[in-house]
């Protein structure tokens, strides 16, 4: 395990966190979609020419999904993480395609320590994917709780 970066009192508002890019292929993005959202515009090439899509795309659940790898991998695995109680809003704002580049930040919203377990408290960010052009392609709304930083022995 890597040695802990974040606690709970790193976070304030406004803070920008950048997570991570990663390219999507046309493999992992059918095989996602036929084990999880097979809708044809996300499997079978000849539907997705003809949907509104106008060619396939991934499922928004696959981008989602990518999304939480990256923030783990550039960001979570570096924090006193205790999980996240759930997400309010998810927003898939264009069609992400393969060949497709996504970059990963997430914004610190707001803080709140824990009125009950002083050990902790709760971060609300907002994640936000971006494809090469710079368009936002899927936003994340939720809540992380995180451990307070130990105190010096």
């Amino acid at each position: 395990m890597a040695e802990l970066k974040w606690y709970f009192e790193d976070f304030e508002p406004g803070r920008v966190i950048p997570v991570g890019s990663r390219m999507l292929g046309e493999e992992e993005i059918v095989a996602f979609a036929r084990q999880f959202d097979p809708q044809p515009f996300h499997v079978d090439h000849d539907a997705a020419a003809k949907s509104h899509f106008g060619g396939l795309v991934a499922s928004g659940w696959h981008t989602c999904s990518i999304m939480m790898r990256m923030m783990v991998d550039g960001f979570l695995s570096e924090a006193a993480s205790m999980g996240s109680p759930g997400v309010d809003e998810i927003r898939w704002l264009k069609p992400v395609r393969a060949g497709d580049t996504l970059s990963v930040t997430t914004t610190v919203m707001d803080v709140r320590p824990s009125s009950s377990k002083p050990d902790r408290g709760v971060v609300h960010t907002m994640w936000e994917a971006k494809n090469q052009h710079g368009e936002t392609v899927a936003t994340v709304k939720g809540m992380g709780m995180f451990l307070r930083r130990p105190a010096s022995r």
